[in-house]
């Protein structure tokens, strides 16, 4: 038995976080004998600044990485290997020393609503409270529902449930990726289409980093590599880059593969309070990451334009007429 495992991989400590840790350690296994071993691999429950603030908004507590930062310090440091991250919780660029090893097959990218006594959006009656901690869902319930309210809703699936048994909420919202990911799929009053609510940019994505200078790391991960999930999610990052989103933007984007080699890219920028909504959509011939990329950057750089001088307001950095 080994005594000093080969790999250690970094997660947070969250159910899903761990849960997604799991897989990717059962996948390594897997598909490298030597990883099989008895104390092959140790995974490490890192504390972020995103798990440890949970009375305030994200958008309050800081930028970008707030689920990452600290995860990052441990993997250059060599604290630990590789670390297993949700993509839509990962800056478009990287820290330095870091790369981005595989993502894995992409689970369902649509948001679910939840709520014990109502069945969907439509049956919400006015004034109705939504929890949610995410700009995005917010913006775009405020534009389709504006007789709705909406409030800052943090805390794990349990927490979530609690509150709105509590009367805290109406109805909350959650990734239906992670609720399958946790063998809670029935926990999803109704899974919403992208028609209804455009996911987060890489929503349902997992991926692996590494040490750039981790070539053992980089041969293992190379198995657990995607191709069509990682396309997918390249131009969608690159979406969000070129409108240099953070957590205070309402940013939405989906690509879809419509044929073998066509992919359909949807992208939507909103107001922080759901006014004049910003979308736009491409379908290219994606072969390589450089035309993913290629295509998430004219996309946004046409909604960068439309928007024009008002694009700091898309942006959280000016609030017009009240908002979240």
């Amino acid at each position: 038995m080994n005594t000093t495992p080969l790999l250690k991989i970094g997660t947070r400590g969250s159910p899903l976080a761990l849960a997604q840790a799991h897989a990717a350690r059962d996948a390594l296994a897997a598909a490298h004998p030597a990883l099989a071993e008895p104390g092959a691999m140790e995974i490490v429950v890192i504390k972020t600044t995103g798990d440890s603030v949970q009375d305030r908004p994200l958008s309050e507590i800081g930028g970008k990485g707030l689920f990452t930062r600290e995860i990052d310090d441990a993997q250059l440091n060599g604290a630990i290997d590789i670390a297993v991250h949700s993509m839509k919780d990962v800056p478009t660029v990287l820290e330095d020393g870091l790369s981005l090893g595989c993502i894995m097959p992409r689970e369902d990218v649509r948001d679910a609503f939840i709520s014990t006594r109502y069945k969907s959006f439509a049956d919400l009656p006015e004034g109705a409270v939504i929890g949610s901690a995410s700009l995005r869902r917010a913006a775009q319930i405020l534009g389709r529902y504006p007789h709705l309210k909406v409030i800052n809703f943090r805390g794990n699936l349990q927490t979530r449930m609690r509150k709105l048994e509590e009367g805290v909420a109406d109805a909350t919202m959650l990734a239906m990726a992670g609720l399958n990911r946790m063998g809670m799929a029935e926990v999803a009053t109704a899974p919403m289409s992208p028609e209804e609510m455009l996911p987060a940019v890489a929503q349902g994505a997992v991926g692996i980093t590494h040490r750039e200078d981790d070539d053992r790391a980089r041969e293992w991960l190379t198995a657990l590599d995607c191709r069509d999930s990682n396309l997918r999610v390249a131009a969608e990052r690159a979406f969000l880059a070129r409108l240099d989103g953070s957590c205070r933007t309402p940013i939405a984007a989906l690509a879809e593969w419509t044929g073998k080699h066509r992919m359909r890219l949807r992208g939507l920028i909103v107001r922080p309070d759901g006014r004049d909504p910003l979308s736009t959509e491409r379908a290219w011939d994606v072969l390589t990451v450089a035309d993913a990329v290629a295509m998430g950057d004219d996309a946004a750089s046409e909604l960068v334009e439309r928007a024009g001088d008002a694009l700091p307001v898309y942006r959280g950095e000016v609030m017009h007429g009240g908002g979240l």
